[in-house]
This record gives C-alpha cells, sequence and structure tokens, in this order.
C-alpha cells in the first residue's frame, strides 16, 4: 500500500515527508503497459516519470490547497513532456509524452535528465496549483525555471533540479532525494521553514538570530540537510519508512503526525471522462469535428494517463452541437 509519512524536528525550523508510492506506482505502469498503441515506457523514462511523481506527492503534502498541483519538465529530448498530477486528497496520476529513442541507460539508479529531456538547454520544470474551484477570473499560479543551474550546466538529476525551483521560485532551503523502480516510487524531502512565526519553533526564536532565517544559514537545517543527503536511492527504494528515518535521525528528537480519520493514502485516479473529452471536441468547433468524421468515420480519442478510450460517432458528434449556443466560432478563427 502506498502511504505518506511527515514529520517535524522539535525546537528546530525543519520539516520533512516521506512517500513511497507501491501500488499507484504500479497501476501507472500497468495501464501504460497495456495500452495496445503505445506500449511500456522505455527504463529510463519508467524512472523520471516514478520520480516526478514521488515528487509531486512530496510538494502536494506540504502546502494547504484545494485544487491539482501540476509538476511537468519539458524540453527538446526524446521526452518532449512529462507531467505528473497530484490532487489535494492525493490522488495521482502521470504520463510522459516521447518524440525520440529514450532507451537510455540508467545512471546508477537514477534517470539521465539531461539526456531524457534537456539535450540542448532548453528543459523547463513547471509547477503548477489549479485551484478546484476557481473563482471568476482566478487563474492557476505557476512557477517555471530552467533545468541548468546558475552556471548554464544542465542538471542530471530531477532532485538537483527540484531543490533549484524551490530555492529559486519559493525561496525555500530543500534537500530532495528520489528514486524509482518498476515496484516503487519514492522520496524524501526536508525544509528549512521560517524561523518566526511557527509556533513549533519557541527554541529557535528565542535565541533572537535573525540571521539564522536567512537562506542556507540556518546550522540546525544545514545539518539535517547533511544527514538526509546521505540516503541513497537503493535505501530509498528497499527501507521501510521507519528504518529509514531512525537510521538517519536517530539522534534527533523527530516528532512525526499521526494519520487523520479522514486522511487517504496516495492512490492513482483519473479525472478524465466523457463529458471532459466531448467539451473538448466542441472547443473545436462542429466544421472541424464533421472534417474528422468524413475522413475516419468517427473519432477515438484516449486518455495519455489512464489509457481509457472515447470514441464518437457521426451521431455523437452532431449532438454535440444540437443545443442553442454551444455550437463555436468555425474553426479557421478557434486559437
Amino acid at each position: 500500500m502506498s502511504e505518506l509519512h511527515k514529520f517535524i524536528f522539535d525546537g528546530l525550523p525543519v520539516r520533512g515527508a516521506i512517500v513511497r508510492l507501491t501500488d499507484a506506482w504500479q497501476e501507472i505502469l500497468q495501464r501504460r503497459a497495456g495500452n495496445h498503441e503505445t506500449g511500456a515506457y522505455p527504463e529510463a523514462v519508467r524512472a523520471l516519470l516514478g520520480e516526478m511523481t514521488a515528487a509531486g506527492v512530496l510538494m502536494q503534502s506540504n502546502i494547504k490547497f484545494n485544487g491539482a498541483l501540476v509538476f511537468q519538465v519539458m524540453g527538446d529530448g526524446p521526452v518532449k513532456l512529462a507531467v505528473a498530477e497530484v490532487q489535494s486528497d492525493l490522488s495521482l496520476r502521470a504520463t510522459a509524452s516521447l518524440v525520440g529513442d529514450a532507451n537510455l541507460p540508467l545512471q546508477g539508479q537514477l534517470a539521465p535528465l539531461a539526456s531524457l529531456v534537456n539535450v540542448r538547454g532548453a528543459g523547463r520544470c513547471a509547477v503548477t496549483l489549479d485551484p478546484k474551484d476557481r473563482k471568476p477570473g482566478q487563474q492557476p499560479y505557476q512557477g517555471v525555471v530552467s533545468l541548468n543551474d546558475v552556471n548554464g550546466g544542465r542538471f542530471e538529476r530531477l532532485s538537483d533540479a527540484l531543490q533549484f525551483y524551490m530555492l529559486q521560485s519559493e525561496q525555500l532551503d530543500t534537500v530532495m532525494v528520489l528514486a524509482a523502480n518498476d515496484q516503487v516510487a519514492a522520496g524524501l524531502m526536508v525544509q528549512r521553514m521560517p524561523v518566526k512565526g511557527e509556533a513549533n519553533l519557541a527554541a529557535a526564536t528565542e535565541s533572537g538570530d535573525s540571521e539564522n532565517d536567512a537562506l542556507g544559514l540556518n546550522e540546525e537545517y544545514n545539518r539535517i540537510a547533511t544527514l538526509a543527503s546521505s540516503l541513497t536511492q537503493d535505501e530509498l527504494l528497499t527501507l521501510d519508512v521507519d528504518t529509514i528515518l531512525r537510521r538517519l535521525f536517530w539522534e534527533e528528537k523527530l516528532l512525526r503526525f499521526a494519520p487523520q480519520a479522514d486522511e487517504q493514502s496516495p492512490r492513482f485516479a483519473c479525472t478524465c471522462s466523457r463529458e471532459r473529452v466531448a467539451a473538448m471536441l466542441t472547443s473545436l468547433g462542429k466544421e472541424e469535428v464533421d472534417s474528422i468524421v468524413a475522413e475516419r468515420g468517427k473519432i477515438d480519442v484516449g486518455c495519455d494517463f489512464c489509457g481509457q478510450q472515447y470514441g464518437f460517432d457521426a451521431v455523437d458528434a452532431a449532438q454535440l452541437f444540437t443545443e442553442a449556443g454551444k455550437q463555436p466560432p468555425s474553426s479557421d478563427v478557434v486559437q
């Protein structure tokens, strides 16, 4: 069973979370492998997507937000786009779009980010927060950073790119360890919290040292970060959560959050539906839809996330535009 555990260090401005995705991650892979049109992802792509999915759960777990966290990497490599989406209830899905040969060797147990996505340095990392119930005019929040470091060097590991994102976009010191294989996608994240305004940080605020709250300067966080960074990918994939936390932080006063009665575990779930596909087709316009039906006899749309197929024959297509006011302008002006 997939699991997420959150914790803090008593008296220190540090929080953390660890996730192990088993059944949820395996279902993502099985659905892709069962798609006769696409087949299974290459090994390196599976590793990248698993790392992204674990990272998405970790990021979603540390924000109070009712909606979807959408984590994307995109670039000029054989993986044109990879997406991991995690809802506030920890339901998740993930997919990748391939445009070239992605049968690349792993770097140890890690996906080669630069070779898969960022071949010529044009890659980007984006995190979008899309509210579940948007207010009129409300737009999703999105942070975007390059997949290159400040010196222009390409990040080889997804964890390094995410740590850079957290520092540049969110102003948070972060250590992240990620790993994935065909059975488990897992991650550990440790973050420095602002010293001021946190009720559980009484011991830290009593010192009155305002510089202790600056990025990179908190000694307590730096010590915990060093311990977290010592975790290997093999340990992350093979050891249970209790063993990992005990081995890393046995000298620290670790406080773990007990799961609430209404909390759910990470699990696979897709938000696609026939209604959403119908809305997408309607947005194309009647002229465009009719031309596709005339050419192919019907319209078949498959969900990239779960593999569900939706078919619309000529009668179905005509019904999309039978309601008054539902027909958009002709396709030559649709953007």
